[in-house]
């Protein structure tokens, strides 16, 4: 399973997550083989222009199977939803590692098609 976290330093999985994922410097990608750690990968953001579509279109070139997250807007929600991309909320992590355990745990609010704030 490939997670990715949006993150603002390029650490692997000691890195701190990043609050706004289309903004976030660096996607970490991690691959999770019998709730394992098997495989981090760090890929720089490329950026995107005008509407939050870019950061969807970004995100899913890394064949995810889930997206972990601190917070998103409707409209990208509602991207990832339509391109059926799994979206966790993990309000309470401050690294990616922590926010592994509590995915593994089954600890995280999966999303569907609803945004977490309200400043997109």
């Amino acid at each position: 399973m490939r997670l990715v976290f949006p993150t603002n330093e390029n650490m692997g999985y000691l890195s701190k997550r990043g609050a706004h994922f289309g903004k976030a410097k660096f996607y970490t990608v991690i691959t999770l083989d019998n709730k394992k750690i098997s495989d981090v990968e760090v890929v720089e953001n490329a950026g995107h222009s005008g509407a939050c579509s870019g950061a969807v279109t970004n995100i899913m070139a890394l064949n995810p199977d889930a997206l972990i997250v601190s917070g998103i807007g409707a409209n990208p929600a509602r991207g990832f939803y339509e391109a059926g991309l799994d979206v966790y909320f993990d309000k309470e992590s401050k690294k990616v590692q922590d926010s592994i355990e509590m995915f593994i745990d089954g600890k995280l609010t999966k999303l569907q098609n609803e945004g977490t704030c309200t400043s997109h």
